[in-house]
């Protein structure tokens, strides 16, 4: 996913909950709906998670030092999950905790145009914030199911946007029904039943937002085709003849690490093993440009060391580095 395609649909969702939030909260002011003040609160809570992966995306820029010498790529991943545990406790909590009350102690809901007037204006909004995401994911999908690319993504923000807006508008038809039932009924229980609804709708997008950015924290290997790609680069049948084991880690988005190791050839000499390596990395970054960070221990092929794969007691300082 391109960082410029990421940032602009958190730009759009930004803008569209800034402006949401403030009709939500002086349609709550005029109503007393607390779907109304759940979804006001949803709203300030998602600006707040579109802040935070904005500097999640910066701070991830940072070049390598001595201390982090793969760079800060993961930061993006910190910040996405610090997403999920607002979503979850300020959005999902507090919208539960507001529908309990209100179902235990309902109260009149008043001047109920003001509601239903900025909850079509929020749909309008959100549909908007939704269609960016949309198209910019679309872009990256490259022909997966979208429940196979909110899975595999390695780029947080445009999964935790779409996500966040297919829920904000499942929200607001919840919100706009609990209102209206309410108006309706004259019963403020489902003014409550409502937000207890988009409080559940929260948390489980919470839940599915942090199993995924827990997954990229711990350290996600490239997919499939990427790692096919890596082998069919490095191998040439010439210096280069076979991949004896190989690993990859994401260490961000549009970082890649990559281990392997290669069979070369019994009488090549050091010089010519080494010129090898070279040829080798370079075909690589040509494939996968992301594969910035590139370590290749040259080796004589056996079935049973290709067999055996990576040594598990090895050290992620074991393979010899490329001659780059």
């Amino acid at each position: 996913m391109s960082t410029e395609g990421g940032t602009k649909a958190l730009v759009a969702a930004l803008s569209a909950n800034l402006a949401i939030a403030v009709g939500k909260f002086t349609a709550f002011a005029f109503t007393a709906s607390s779907s109304m003040l759940a979804e006001g609160v949803h709203s300030i809570a998602d600006s707040g998670n579109q802040v935070l992966l904005l500097i999640g995306g910066k701070r991830s820029t940072r070049a390598a030092d001595e201390q982090h010498p793969f760079g800060y790529g993961r930061e993006r991943y910190v910040y996405g999950f610090l997403v999920s545990i607002v979503l979850f406790t300020v959005g999902g909590l507090f919208a539960c905790f507001e529908g309990y009350e209100k179902i235990h102690d309902p109260h009149e809901l008043k001047s109920w145009g003001w509601a239903v007037g900025v909850l079509l204006f929020a749909i309008v909004m959100e549909g908007w914030s939704f269609l960016t995401a949309y198209r910019e994911a679309a872009k990256d999908k490259s022909g997966r199911s979208w429940t196979e690319y909110i899975r595999r993504a390695k780029a947080p923000e445009l999964p935790v946007v779409l996500l966040e807006d297919t829920g904000a508008l499942i929200g607001l038809v919840l919100a706009l029904l609990g209102v209206s039932l309410t108006v309706i009924t004259d019963n403020g229980v489902w003014d409550g039943i409502g937000t207890l609804a988009i409080g559940i709708l929260l948390v489980v997008i919470a839940v599915v937002l942090a199993l995924e950015t827990k997954s990229l924290l711990i350290g996600e290997s490239a997919d499939k085709e990427v790692v096919a790609e890596i082998r069919d680069a490095l191998v040439d049948h010439d210096s280069v003849t076979d991949v004896i084991h190989m690993r990859t880690l994401h260490l961000g988005p549009e970082e890649l690490l990559v281990g392997a190791k290669i069979a070369v050839n019994a009488q090549d000499s050091a010089v010519q093993v080494a010129e090898a390596i070279d040829l080798a990395e370079a075909r690589v970054r040509r494939a996968v440009p992301i594969a910035r960070v590139i370590y290749l221990e040259p080796d004589i092929y056996s079935a049973e060391k290709a067999a055996a794969g990576p040594d598990p007691e090895a050290t992620p300082g074991g393979p010899v580095p490329a001659a780059h």
